[in-house]
């Protein structure tokens, strides 16, 4: 039997996301992702920085790894506010969550207040 030898496929995201971003509806697609990547992406470094492993976190958080991997993963997966303190908590950090108005809320409340019916 031949021996097999692994290659790993090498992988540039910033080539990937730039050709990505010329296909038909990936840009959109993408963007209503963003917020779920940009907190993926804090978990990520959370636990880099924490020194954990999945396996570590998972035990934490009283869970499997499986669990902790769905978690740190953009999907379907709407992890409720409960499990994002346990997460935080597990990575050595506590959960902070914000409303930032955004640029077109100015317009939006000139809107609201024409509709207001005092």
């Amino acid at each position: 039997m031949a021996e097999l030898k692994y290659q790993p496929v090498s992988h540039n995201h910033r080539t990937f996301l730039k050709n990505a971003l010329k296909r038909e509806g990936f840009r959109k697609a993408y963007e209503d992702l963003e917020e779920e990547y940009m907190l993926i992406r804090e978990m990520l470094v959370a636990r880099s920085k924490s020194g954990l492993t999945q396996d570590a976190v998972a035990k934490s958080m009283r869970t499997t790894k499986s669990a902790v991997s769905r978690l740190e993963s953009v999907g379907k997966h709407a992890p409720s506010l409960t499990t994002l303190r346990k997460y935080a908590q597990a990575v050595g950090c506590r959960l902070e969550i914000k409303l930032v108005r955004n640029a077109s809320s100015n317009r939006l409340n000139k809107r609201a207040r024409k509709l207001r019916v005092d």
